[in-house]
């Protein structure tokens, strides 16, 4: 085909004035011919214009290259439901992938037990007392493994585990799923309770390389359009202080700062390439049990100030002793907890004299649930 998106080609005036004068010639010849007695020779067919070819958008050979790329598309992908989890000592993270481009062909052959766990996790924001989906942490029109659909990030405390599992086990979950992805201390505390009450096995994940890897992708897609990342501008000063946007577009290498029921911190040089530097505890305030025991707020602010000047202490020599200037905090232990991340960009600015930055992640407790999500991914690829 030529430049004229499949039309054919009309022919030029030059060609067209060649043809006229053919035509005559042609046309002398027979009047000559005539003349001396002999019968002119019969006129050529007409010479017709090609015609495209027939559209083949409905043709049966069509259809079915197109069902075969389908069919290979979804052996290259693990069936829905798509979780991760982070199994933490105070916190369950859980991340669902809702897929908003099901086909009527997906939704009529789609099973009942499918349907109900999405309905079920789409349509509420509380499940139970204590199970809680972070809607403002929804992150919209998201591609994954070639589908488009939203992500949704789901808590409940640990001790509230035994009866997600015996949830899994009434909705009959092992028809859809035998394995899950899961990260964090209770993958292991917990893999027995799965096996044996739910028929579910864990594929259990390392719990740093879900968190690094878990960052990076969501860091990489954006909080829907707006930046993952941010700093507290002039921390120093409560009345100018003011939550702004950082480019963590070249990351490495960075100082990442776990703040959960535990501390880790990880010096990062590259995606592959990283190692934990220390760590600490101080986490018990986070329990609930910890909290009913102890009666005065004034000695919960204390307990939480000295938690994080700790370790605002021990995140600053760290950075100095890797010669790095970039100091990520991400964790559960931030979750709505503005005096702890107001006081950790006060204690970077102040001891580094306005050298180092602590910087935040919107998503910070639910990057290892990410990482297990990813790791789903990785797993079909390879079978």
């Amino acid at each position: 085909m030529g430049e004229r998106g499949g039309q054919p080609e009309r022919p030029s005036l030059h060609g067209a004035g060649a043809a006229a004068a053919d035509a005559g010639a042609a046309a002398v010849n027979g009047l000559l011919l005539l003349h001396n007695g002999f019968h002119a020779p019969p006129a050529p067919p007409p010479q017709l214009s090609p015609q495209p070819p027939p559209p083949q958008h409905d043709s049966p050979a069509k259809k079915c290259r197109l069902r075969r790329r389908m069919d290979s598309g979804r052996r290259n992908r693990p069936p829905f439901p798509w979780f991760g989890m982070d199994i933490g000592g105070t916190l369950v993270k859980l991340v669902y992938f809702e897929p908003k481009d099901i086909t009527a062909e997906e939704e009529q052959e789609e099973v009942e037990n499918l349907k109900s766990i999405r309905k079920y996790l789409t349509s509420n924001t509380a499940y139970g007392k204590t199970g809680i989906r972070d809607v403002h942490l929804e992150l919209k029109n998201l591609t994954m493994c070639g589908r488009t659909g939203n992500l949704h990030f789901i808590r409940f405390p640990s001790c509230a585990l035994h009866r997600f599992i015996q949830m899994g086990s009434e909705k009959n979950f092992s028809s859809l799923h035998t394995t899950l992805c899961a990260t964090g201390g209770g993958a292991f505390k917990f893999e027995e309770d799965f096996r044996m009450i739910a028929d579910l096995q864990l594929h259990k994940l390392d719990e740093l390389d879900c968190l690094i890897q878990g960052l990076l992708y969501v860091d990489s897609v954006g909080f829907n359009g707006k930046p993952e990342c941010y700093y507290f501008e002039n921390p120093t000063n409560p009345e100018l202080c003011q939550k702004k946007p950082y480019c963590l577009d070249n990351p490495y290498p960075m100082l990442l700062v776990n703040m959960g029921s535990g501390v880790s911190i990880l010096a990062v040089y590259s995606k592959d390439n990283y190692k934990r530097v220390t760590g600490t505890s101080f986490g018990n305030m986070m329990s609930k049990e910890k909290r009913e025991s102890i009666s005065k707020e004034d000695l919960a602010r204390a307990t939480l100030v000295t938690i994080t000047n700790n370790i605002g202490s021990i995140a600053r020599m760290c950075a100095l002793n890797e010669n790095i200037d970039r100091v990520v905090f991400v964790g559960n232990f931030l979750r709505i907890n503005m005096v702890s991340m107001k006081l950790l960009a006060y204690a970077m600015d102040f001891w580094s004299k306005g050298q180092l930055k602590a910087l935040f992640l919107e998503h910070e407790g639910y990057f290892g649930a990410v990482g297990a999500l990813l790791e789903l991914f990785k797993m079909n690829d390879d079978q």
